[in-house]
């Protein structure tokens, strides 16, 4: 079952709630949107793991909050996949020169718009941890391929779970998050978690990481964030 946060960017209210019917279905997260303003805004405060985006819209086009993601340092590796109708070739070129990871065509069946997000977001994985470069702070060092964290010149042997939740904050430095969401994040919301549970795997990975744990930063009555540089 995944758990995959998508954000739909559809301002036909029943494209989109077909969409959202049928990602719930195969245990995907959507939230959907129907303007431009409203996913930037939304993007700023949220993370997510897919964009599916409509070119058509209201106000700022998709095409616009295309050229917005992928400009953004925190934005941009996320995947989108573009929604367009007949005779948008000149725009489905345009979003592809500008990063969208692929398009769908209306009318489009649903199991289609279900396939899609699965190949984009299987793509997605095997780059980020077979070919992905290291994340490098300082002394430390997250190989998410080899699920390697060094300090300095010292192997730091820690669980699965610690490793996730470590990479899963660095991905995003500065970012906060919520100790449910870390939960989420690594593991799906159907995980069940307590606030004290993740206190405790945060100390323990704190405490292997020695002097590197400063880069977990706990924010009071938030959660946590990695603070990177």
């Amino acid at each position: 079952m995944s758990h995959e946060k998508i954000l739909i960017i559809e301002d036909d209210d029943d494209i989109a709630e077909l969409i959202r019917y049928n990602l719930v279905k195969d245990g995907f997260r959507p939230v959907s949107v129907a303007s431009g303003e409203s996913a930037l805004e939304r993007l700023n405060y949220e993370p997510f793991d897919l964009v599916l985006l409509d070119l058509m819209l209201p106000g700022i086009d998709g095409l616009d909050v295309c050229r917005e993601l992928k400009s953004s340092d925190t934005h941009r590796s996320i995947p989108v996949i573009m929604l367009t109708a007949k005779g948008e070739e000149s725009d489905i070129v345009t979003g592809l020169e500008l990063g969208a990871d692929d398009y769908i065509v209306k009318p489009f069946s649903p199991k289609v718009v279900v396939a899609r997000i699965r190949s984009v977001l299987r793509r997605r994985i095997s780059s980020k941890l077979i070919g992905a470069e290291p994340l490098v702070f300082g002394v430390l060092s997250i190989h998410p391929g080899k699920r390697e964290v060094m300090v300095g010149d010292k192997a730091v042997v820690l669980t699965n779970l610690e490793f996730m939740v470590l990479h899963f904050l660095a991905q995003r430095p500065g970012w906060v998050y919520t100790r449910y969401q870390i939960v989420e994040g690594v593991r799906g919301n159907n995980y069940p978690v307590t606030d004290r549970s993740v206190d405790v795997l945060i100390v323990g990975l704190r405490k292997k990481l020695g002097s590197a744990g400063d880069y977990i930063e706990t924010v009071r009555g938030a959660g946590y964030r990695f603070k990177g540089e």
